[in-house]
């Protein structure tokens, strides 16, 4: 018993490792700080369950699609760049170039995933809308795989991608609401602008490590395009928009108050920590500015959010 747990044990963090869950990190708290603000101006009855407990359901039905969605675009970004990965000496060693896992193995886990997604936005019925956007919405992020192909702003296809989140956790909150006032949705919309403004700013700075490979292989990126120092700079450029529009939330979301300006504070000081880590000549610290100060900016945000909006 003991030895068959083990190898499943090490099956599942294997699966876990090469989707990186941890990294769902990124996206999360801004779903999260959406459906806080989309809360306070009133859940669409048709969406809670019966009971005082009713809003487990949606907030679970955003759990869910989270995940899954982000647990399907990094299995199908491993497939289609298994042969890409191998190539390059940085990515070699990722599961599976490695042979860790197989590919059968990896295609199954992203059809388990979008089928896991498109059953969590089932949670939301009768609000129509998530179900009917729940394709659209994972064809653009299964196609972000294929966008280096073709174009430099795959960084800007990934802000997208995860500028999503804040944007679905509204439609999913106050339901058919947005039909009849469209303008109600103008804050997740900003704070959606904001991740993805951030996200390609961030992954400029990661891609720079692949700058020389991606362009002797004939990828498309930023880096590659413009070279590592005005990658750097166009990234900064991102970075203060974030910020612009961050600024511009509490217009919008008026309940946010000192505390959420505290935490801006804190965010330029970890962006700007983020791009003092990072030089043309010096990119050993490039997982440390990606992963530790972007993690901490989510985080940070939300829990500021929530401090202002219910103390």
């Amino acid at each position: 018993m003991a030895g068959t747990a083990r190898p499943a044990a090490a099956r599942l963090r294997a699966y876990l490792e090469l989707v990186r869950f941890s990294h769902t990190l990124f996206a999360l708290p801004f779903a999260l700080m959406s459906t806080l603000v989309a809360s306070r101006r009133g859940i669409d009855p048709a969406v809670l369950g019966p009971g005082s407990w009713g809003w487990l359901r949606p907030l679970a039905g955003i759990l869910v699609c989270m995940v899954a969605a982000r647990t399907a675009a990094m299995a199908f970004n491993r497939l289609v760049d298994r042969t890409i990965d191998a190539a390059n000496p940085r990515t070699a060693s990722r599961h599976l170039p490695r042979g860790d896992v197989g590919a059968g193995e990896v295609l199954l886990l992203v059809v388990g995933s979008c089928l896991a997604f498109v059953a969590g936005t089932l949670l939301f019925l009768p609000n129509w809308l998530p179900v009917a956007l729940s394709v659209p919405v994972l064809a653009w992020l299964l196609g972000y795989s294929y966008a280096k192909r073709f174009t430099s702003l795959a960084h800007v296809w990934l802000g997208i991608a995860l500028g999503f989140a804040p944007v679905a956790a509204w439609i999913a909150v106050r339901g058919q609401t947005l039909l009849h006032d469209p303008a109600d949705l103008l804050p997740a919309a900003l704070l959606g602008l904001a991740v993805t403004c951030w996200v390609a700013g961030f992954d400029i700075i990661y891609a720079c490590q692949d700058a020389t490979f991606d362009a002797a292989q004939g990828l498309h990126s930023i880096p590659a395009r413009l070279g590592v120092p005005r990658a750097l700079g166009l990234s900064k450029w991102f970075h203060a928009i974030t910020l612009g529009l961050l600024a511009a939330l509490p217009r919008l979301v008026p309940e946010l108050g000192w505390i959420y300006w505290v935490a801006f504070a804190a965010i330029v000081i970890l962006l700007a920590w983020e791009h003092w880590l990072v030089t043309p000549t010096d990119l050993s610290r490039v997982n440390q500015a990606f992963f530790t100060a972007n993690v901490a900016i989510g985080l940070i945000l939300l829990a500021a959010m929530a401090a202002d909006l219910w103390w």
